[in-house]
C-alpha cells in the first residue's frame, strides 16, 4: 500500500462513506453481486451491516475491511467465514470503486490480506470465487499468489441468476 492508500476494519463511522461509495458504483458492481434491495444503498442498512461484521470480528470469525484512498473509501473487502481448528481457513471477497480499477490497488490490498492472514491470524488457506468471465478480478488473484483449483457449477445467485464461479485458493504455509 501507499502512504496515500490504507486498508483497515470499517468503523460504523464509514457506514455514510460506505452507503456513498454503493451508490456510486451501483452499475459498476451490478454485473459481480446479488441483486440487492433498494435499503442496501442506505446508511441505515450500511451502518447495520458494518456492526454485525463487527461482531464477527471480535470474535475472531470475519474482517471487514474498508480501502481508503486520498481519505476517500474506494473498496471493500472481506476475510469471512474463518473457520479454526484443522481448516485454518478464509473466504475472501473485495470490490473497488470503478474510477480506481486497474490501478493496481486491489492487488495491493489482496496482497496485503494474505500476509495478514498468514502472519497475524495464522490461517493455512484463503479462498476466493469469480465469475467465469471476471478476468480483472481473476488476474488480480494470480498476480496475488493464487490458483485456480476448481470450477462450481451455479455456485452463488449473482445479478438474478445462479452462476458459474471459478474457485482459487492460496496456501500460506507450506
Amino acid at each position: 500500500m501507499s502512504e496515500d492508500v490504507s486498508l483497515r476494519i470499517l468503523r460504523p463511522s464509514d457506514a455514510a462513506a460506505l452507503a456513498a461509495a454503493y451508490v456510486r458504483n451501483r452499475d459498476h458492481l451490478a454485473p459481480w453481486e446479488p441483486v440487492r434491495p433498494e435499503e442496501y444503498y442506505t446508511e441505515d442498512w450500511q451502518s447495520a451491516d458494518i456492526v454485525g461484521r463487527l461482531a464477527t470480528h471480535e470474535i475472531g470469525t470475519g474482517h471487514p475491511f474498508g480501502l481508503f484512498a486520498g481519505g476517500s473509501l474506494v473498496g471493500r473487502f472481506n476475510l469471512a467465514g474463518i473457520v479454526r481448528g484443522p481448516f485454518q481457513n478464509a473466504a475472501l471477497g473485495y470490490w473497488v470503486d470503478g474510477q480506481y480499477a486497474g490501478r493496481g490497488l486491489a492487488s495491493a490490498a489482496v496482497r496485503a490480506l494474505v500476509d495478514m492472514a498468514r502472519d497475524e491470524l495464522g490461517l493455512h488457506r484463503i479462498e476466493a470465487g469469480t465469475l467465469l468471465h471476471n478476468v480483472g478480478s481473476q488476474r488480480v488473484l494470480l498476480k496475488s499468489g493464487f490458483e485456480q483449483f476448481g470450477m462450481a457449477p451455479q455456485y452463488l445467485q449473482i445479478a438474478g441468476s445462479w452462476q458459474d464461479h471459478n474457485l482459487y485458493q492460496i496456501l500460506l504455509h507450506g
